[in-house]
């Protein structure tokens, strides 16, 4: 019983930081949509780790999994081990990783694109798409961050509140879930193969 208490007092105040932020920043809510919003991550055109334009149309009829990734983050080594057992299980059925490199959580993914792309290649052996590193919360945040936080908001908050957050969209580009940081990518193995073909 005692151990519980930290922890309860620790997610109260989480709680409260969190509600907090988001009545102090308006820009942290969501807008409703408008007859020319998105209607799903195929409306999106990204850039990869080498900065050219990659339109996710290009993954129509195949099940995604879109992850926030930071090469330094105590998260790191467990979750890359575990998207690539889920890659190399499901790739050949339609299902892809699209991983999105992101600095904006204790600084822990401060390399350039090539310094990401040498320490997930060559470290974490990830065969998966890695893109351009972007931001997923605040005034910079990339449209396809916005597009996948309206569709499935957080707890409290829709901001992405920490590296691997991580959402499950199917073959029609609809998101059907997500996953807080701390949920293990082998924890969703069960919803990827209800959504494959």
């Amino acid at each position: 019983m005692f151990l519980l208490r930290p922890i309860n007092l620790a997610s109260i105040l989480f709680l409260g930081l969190a509600s907090w932020l988001y009545y102090k920043h308006p820009s942290l809510k969501d807008s409703p949509p408008d007859a020319d919003s998105p209607k799903s991550v195929y409306d999106f055109t990204v850039k990869d780790i080498h900065g050219n334009d990659v339109p996710l149309s290009n993954y129509k009829g195949k099940v995604l999994l879109i992850v926030n990734v930071a090469s330094k983050c105590g998260l790191t080594q467990s979750n890359y081990k575990e998207l690539n057992v889920l890659y190399e299980r499901y790739r050949d059925r339609g299902f892809e990783i699209l991983a999105f490199p992101c600095n904006q959580f204790g600084y822990q993914e401060p390399g350039t694109n090539e310094e990401i792309e040498e320490t997930v290649c060559t470290r974490y052996k990830a065969e998966f798409p890695i893109f351009d590193k972007i931001e997923v919360n605040g005034k910079n945040t990339v449209p396809l961050y916005n597009f996948l936080k309206s569709e499935k908001g957080g707890l409290v908050v829709n901001a992405i509140k920490w590296n691997f957050t991580k959402f499950l969209v199917n073959k029609e580009g609809k998101v059907v879930e997500r996953y807080a940081p701390a949920t293990s990518p082998l924890a969703v193995e069960k919803d990827i193969q209800n959504i494959l073909p």
